[in-house]
């Protein structure tokens, strides 16, 4: 399961006639990028009122109700708009947008990514049974390295290794979304992280759905550590290299070693834990036990001291005993997780896990608001476990930068995409505090 912007805000990029608006997980935020230039070459900028292309999420009932609100909101303020919904919630229910009235046209995560889909709107002739144009996901054997320059509006850049995924998690609708498990071929890989760092992007980062299935459908079958190795090897100009989420149980020895031994490879992993009970974990099918994780992370920090970890959990899982949740709350302090992405369980039509006995919904927001909170006071205990302490700090955008630990943190000092070297001198609660080191300031 990939990582997903938390309460899956949508991220809207604006500047062009066309906007395109993310919600969801970091390999959106790279698909929207050649969303952008496909439709920009299929003379969509050129539209009077412009066009507004949704990159939608259906990792939760409540990502398609925001992307369905944001819409409308898009008609409202803008009548004239070529309005185009894409993205996992398009794959999986085109029908529930092609009725809205404010969508002019509904493209699969295939289709979202070639100019021709949105050439469909050049004659505005689409009508109501024409509006959703989206294909089996399943059928796609393949994933396009598709090459982008630059990613709008960031200091750090995203590149995608991977797509799909094999694994059917009772939970979960993104297989049904993005199809099976696909790799981009290392090469492709490869010479994308050298065009990105050349333009000079201090850091990259690698996406995908289920990226330590990377290499599996490839010759030889190399794996993510294989990857990670080789463009790090290769190319010399990429200054921080970071990894997005990763299941824990397919961590390779290569990648490991990497971990260890490579300073560029940042201290920091997004894991998919879901769950801190052995019971709800046999009954998510996820592949992992508790211990496994525990032992995870205590192994991963002998190896690289300092090693940030964070998660996604799942809170009110079907037929999850409050003894069950606790365990769930207690895995925070035991892997020592600082960054936890927290979801109440969502029921997706079509999942196994829909059809399981529910916890009552008033039940499934009180542990989901209490396992925030603990994530929360473990987040504050690495804020101040960093006071005094040397930090190499990525400007993203002014007074505002992240740490190799993926720490947010304010900076007076550089402008987005430079990397400063600064002193910790407390926090606020949310961010570090930080300026400078003498050695930077000189």
């Amino acid at each position: 399961m990939s990582t997903f912007v938390k309460g899956a805000a949508p991220q809207a990029s604006t500047g062009t006639a066309i906007d395109v608006v993310t919600f969801g997980c970091r390999l959106n935020t790279y698909e929207s990028e050649v969303m952008r230039r496909e439709a920009e070459s299929a003379g969509l900028g050129a539209l009077q009122g412009g066009a507004v292309i949704f990159n939608t999420c259906a990792v939760t009932a409540e990502a398609v109700r925001q992307a369905k609100q944001a819409i409308r909101k898009a008609r409202r303020e803008n009548p004239q708009a070529r309005i185009i919904v894409t993205g996992c919630a398009a794959q999986t229910e085109p029908q529930n947008f092609a009725v809205m009235d404010e969508v002019d046209l509904v493209l699969g995560n295939e289709e979202k990514l070639k100019a021709n889909s949105y050439r469909a709107l050049s004659d505005f002739g689409v009508n109501d049974t024409e509006k959703a144009r989206v294909n089996d996901i399943f059928s796609v054997r393949e994933t396009a390295s598709h090459m982008v320059d630059a990613i709008e509006g960031r200091a750090r850049a995203f590149v995608q290794v991977q797509n799909g995924c094999d694994h059917r998690c009772t939970f979960c609708i993104i297989p049904y979304g993005r199809g099976n498990s696909r790799s981009v071929p290392m090469g492709a890989v490869v010479e994308q992280v050298k065009r990105l760092a050349g333009n000079g992007y201090a850091e990259i980062v690698l996406t995908g759905v289920d990226m330590t299935s990377f290499g599996a459908d490839l010759p030889g079958s190399p794996k993510l550590g294989k990857l990670v190795k080789t463009i790090l090897r290769q190319v010399s100009d990429v200054k921080r290299l970071r990894l997005s989420s990763i299941d824990s149980i397919e961590a390779d020895d290569d990648l490991l070693d990497a971990i260890a031994t490579e300073p560029r490879l940042m201290p920091h992993l997004h894991l998919s834990l879901q769950s801190g009970d052995d019971m709800i974990l046999k009954r998510m099918k996820r592949r992992h036990s508790r211990d496994q994780s525990i032992r995870f992370c205590e192994d991963v920090r002998k190896l690289r001291p300092g090693i940030v970890f964070g998660a996604d959990i799942i809170a009110g899982f079907p037929t999850e005993t409050e003894a069950m949740f606790e365990n769930s709350e207690k895995i925070v302090e035991e892997c020592g997780l600082t960054h936890l992405h927290v979801f109440p369980f969502s029921p997706r039509e079509g999942t196994p896990a829909a059809r399981m006995p529910q916890v009552r919904r008033e039940v499934v927001k009180a542990r989901a608001a209490r396992l925030r909170a603990a994530g929360e006071a473990a987040y504050r205990r690495h804020l101040s476990s960093l006071s005094g302490t040397r930090q190499s700090i990525l400007v993203e955008r002014d007074g505002l930068g992240r740490t190799e630990g993926f720490t947010l943190a304010a900076i007076a000092a550089g402008q987005p995409g430079d990397i400063v070297d600064a002193v910790v001198a407390g926090h606020d609660g949310a961010r570090l505090i930080a300026a400078p080191s003498a050695a930077q300031a000189a």
